[in-house]
């Protein structure tokens, strides 16, 4: 059976309550947020969604222990309420995770007492106000640590969104449930400012290479670091918003004596860093260096990969990698306040909602900031900003179910997937935990279709239906959307050319691609994945 993929409706001439600029995870929060108040809603990014700034994070949930040691009581606060309510309504995606925080007396001395430690960690859960995880990761990787250096091992809880490029999929998903037009490869030309009031915006969509106008009363620039080059595309003088600050990443193998917490540490200039499971593999970040270049380009320098894996070595000396290990890297650019004079761990991690009616360009707003644990609540201050009320109440007043409640809850869905779609119970889990309520209706497509059933390579657990869905329903244009954002797969350990390869062929059958388009497919895929995951550290030239 060969399926129909879903026009891109000319969006020319139309008219909206809210254009938001941007599909990043602020971005596709604050459509959400607007659609579900009854507001008529667009959205254009210029690349795919979710394949900027939030693909590059280091996929923690967190209230930020770093923000609390720098007096942002504020912000820790926000952030322990967002995460207990993105623990909550997508547990699926987002899960409580152990964290140690280790801190080693040397080279310099130890400054912080541990009563203090201990007092900021207490009032840290208490405000949280979830379970406590319990375990004896802490004294056992304790007993792992440099016997040479003195450390000082605490545990804390916190969270993990393995792949928060499936989280903005559901939200956008959410957000067009309600009513929102969404585009893809959509560059916004210009903002249209007629009398001291934006009244709308040129756009061009690349994939047609067809250019419209539509009107909105108001506009909502979430780009992230493109955030001023938006701004002066559109001929406005403003003052400079964004700071940008580049963070960049290494993936290791998982190794013989890897805790299963996530660790919290400082790396050798004392910064902080984290070393955290992720995807059957080891993700190390992040650095902290000024980059004012195109947010697009990022790519780590070989000074930054030799400091996370220097980092990383001080603390697990015994783990027996070397750098040839490192099985790739990426970079992200976040978008800070603009502080010159200031060092980047002295500016302010919250975010900022810009008003431009002082500017001369009333209706118009511009996002400073954010990350992924406070992305919804953002969306609703946002939404209050231009009149719209809550969509949901501010307060958490249940904690979150244990991780061993949420694991039964997805095998009992899993088995009914797997009855349903008539494939292993592995593949059904994979599914319901990717998908969530999409789940079942995955499965009855499966249902129906051998070759949707089909794996997406022979060693993964996701199967081609997967696949489908993501193009006639979360808004995939290519097969680098689908494997690396929708179903991303080519994120794992085993992925080769091979894989990508199985792959295109399978979900091109499915979707009616020719095999001219399979090829080109593949070859565009592979070239944006290298440009994305930087795979060996001899090819990441230094600045």
């Amino acid at each position: 059976m060969q399926l129909t993929c879903p026009a891109r409706l000319p969006l020319d001439g139309q008219g909206f309550d809210v254009l938001v600029i941007g599909g990043g995870v602020n971005g596709v929060a604050i459509a959400r947020e607007c659609a579900r108040n009854g507001k008529k809603v667009a959205v254009a990014e210029q690349n795919d969604f979710a394949s900027g700034a939030t693909s590059r994070s280091t996929r923690i949930i967190h209230g930020g222990l770093r923000y609390l040691e720098h007096g942002e009581v504020g912000l820790v606060r926000e952030s322990l309420r967002e995460r207990e309510r993105l623990l909550r309504r997508y547990p699926n995606l987002v899960r409580p995770m152990e964290f140690l925080l280790a801190l080693s007396h040397e080279p310099r001395p130890f400054m912080r007492s541990s009563m203090a430690i201990r007092a900021g960690l207490w009032l840290y859960h208490r405000w949280a106000g979830g379970p406590r995880i319990k375990s004896n990761c802490a004294d056992a990787f304790e007993r792992q640590l440099d016997a040479g250096h003195q450390w000082s091992v605490f545990s804390y809880e916190d969270a993990q969104c393995e792949f928060p490029e499936r989280l903005i999929a559901e939200w956008l998903s959410e957000a067009v449930a309600e009513g929102a037009i969404v585009r893809n490869y959509t560059q916004v030309l210009q903002i249209v400012c007629i009398d001291g009031h934006v009244t709308g915006a040129r756009l061009r969509d690349e994939v047609s290479g067809e250019e419209s106008e539509i009107t909105a009363s108001y506009i909502v620039n979430a780009s992230g670091p493109w955030v001023d080059s938006v701004l002066q595309r559109s001929g406005f003088s403003f003052n400079r918003l964004i700071g940008g600050v580049r963070g960049s990443h290494i993936v290791l193998p998982a190794f013989t004596g890897a805790p299963p917490a996530a660790i919290y540490t400082e790396a050798l200039d004392g910064r902080p860093f984290f070393v955290v499971p992720w995807n059957s593999q080891v993700l190390v970040g992040t650095t902290e260096v000024a980059d004012s270049d195109d947010p697009g380009k990022a790519r780590p320098v070989a000074a930054e990969i030799d400091y996370l894996f220097d980092s990383f070595t001080r603390l697990f000396p015994n783990s027996r990698l070397t750098k040839a290990d490192i099985r790739y890297s990426f970079a992200g650019v976040r978008p800070l306040p603009y502080a010159p004079g200031k060092k980047m761990s002295e500016v302010s991690r919250q975010h900022v909602i810009h008003d431009h009616a002082n500017d001369g360009a009333a209706g118009l707003i511009s996002i400073i900031g954010g990350k992924l644990t406070t992305a919804m609540s953002l969306a609703r201050e946002t939404a209050r900003k231009i009149g719209l009320n809550d969509t949901e109440p501010a307060n958490i007043l249940a904690a979150p179910a244990p991780a061993s409640g949420v694991e039964c809850t997805l095998a009992q869905w899993a088995h009914l997937v797997a009855c349903k779609a008539n494939i292993p119970e592995a593949s059904a889990h994979a599914i319901a935990s990717w998908h969530g309520r999409r789940a079942l209706a995955i499965a009855c497509a499966a249902s129906i279709d051998d070759a949707l059933r089909l794996p997406l390579c022979n060693h993964s657990e996701h199967i081609v239906a997967e696949a489908v869905e993501a193009v006639m329903h979360e808004s995939a244009v290519t097969l680098a959307d689908i494997l690396l954002r929708r179903v991303p797969v080519a994120l794992a350990p085993c992925w080769s050319e091979s894989c990508t390869q199985q792959a295109a062929s399978r979900i091109g059958a499915a979707l009616g691609w020719g095999r001219t388009r399979i090829y080109q497919e593949s070859e565009k895929f592979e070239q944006e994945r290298a440009n994305f995951l930087h795979p060996s550290p001899e090819t990441v030239p230094a600045n």
